[in-house]
């Protein structure tokens, strides 16, 4: 039974596409701050059929609906932190219940347990700008217990995601140091291939690379036509497998919750070939990235 740190090995995995922005597509209103959350514990029905609706389309690993989760963020609203235990464990059980109804067993699909940035759980598009006005002390202190919590909740890979500047990377890794439970590190760009900071792909990479558990490198929640370039800094920086999700093309506007514009006119299919080629071993999409896209991308790489 192949882990997933040895499936990229063998083949490009197909990742899934973005959970929440499908859950939105099904009718689902997630404009409060509690986003994916919500639903996690009102109607966890929904958010395994959105799981299901990947594997459907050829996915073989789900992202978790905890991005967005929080103890600081839920407390605004009233949500004690038991509870918020139980929605980070329960994202990862409804992952896996779908897995089990799609007919995938373990080792020919995989969970991995999304750990978002802090900006994510701010809920006002700060993760694209990465300006905290953190040290990297707070930034693990911020993310311990939900690293911890997560790790413990039976996932096959944390999937520490859409992270932009490096001293978040850095925290994170650190604090991953302490955890048995293997990982990759996904950053996220500007439209320049730097981080949203603007400040060095290379070194993010070369931090990431320090984690003893690490399955793999990538890139997310990006515009895709930097996808390739970036691709190739990663591939100067670190022996690690690759993953990229990017967003569809569209952008958005945070201070209006919204996304705007048509795309690029294109499919990430349309690519698919070429970032396989460049080094990329998981492919799937992000932001507006739904199951027709990723099973266009499953056909893609054959």
């Amino acid at each position: 039974m192949p882990t997933l740190a040895e499936a990229p090995t063998r083949a490009t995995v197909v990742l899934d596409g973005g959970l929440g922005t499908l859950l939105e597509a099904h009718g689902h209103d997630l404009t409060s701050h509690l986003w994916t959350a919500r639903l996690l514990r009102d109607d966890p029905v929904a958010v395994r059929r959105a799981h299901e609706a990947y594997f459907a389309a050829g996915a073989r690993v789900a992202i978790s609906g905890s991005y967005q989760v929080s103890y600081e963020g839920l407390a605004a609203v009233g949500v004690e932190r038991a509870e918020v235990d139980g929605l980070l464990a329960r994202s990862v059980e409804i992952a896996r219940e779908a897995r089990a109804a799609s007919g995938l067993g373990p080792g020919e699909a995989w969970v991995a347990a999304s750990v978002g940035p802090y900006g994510a759980a701010r809920a006002d598009g700060s993760e694209y700008t990465g300006d905290y006005g953190m040290t990297v002390a707070e930034l693990r202190a911020w993310h311990r217990p939900r690293l911890a919590a997560l790790a413990a909740a039976g996932a096959d890979v944390l999937a520490v995601e859409t992270i932009p500047s490096l001293a978040e990377v850095e925290a994170i890794c650190a604090e991953l140091t302490d955890l048995d439970v293997p990982a990759w590190v996904s950053l996220t760009i500007a439209d320049d291939g730097a981080l949203r900071t603007g400040e060095s792909l290379s070194e993010a990479a070369g931090i990431a690379e320090s984690l003893p558990q690490l399955v793999a490198v990538g890139l997310n929640c990006c515009d895709p036509r930097g996808v390739e370039a970036a691709l190739g800094v990663l591939a100067g920086a670190t022996g690690a497998p690759l993953l990229v999700y990017p967003n569809s093309g569209e952008a958005w506007r945070a201070e209006e919750r919204r996304w705007s514009g048509a795309g690029r006119g294109r499919g990430l299919a349309d690519d698919a070939a070429a970032w396989r080629d460049a080094g990329a071993r998981g492919i799937g999409g992000c932001c507006r990235v739904g199951p027709d896209e990723i099973r266009a991308i499953a056909g893609a790489l054959g």
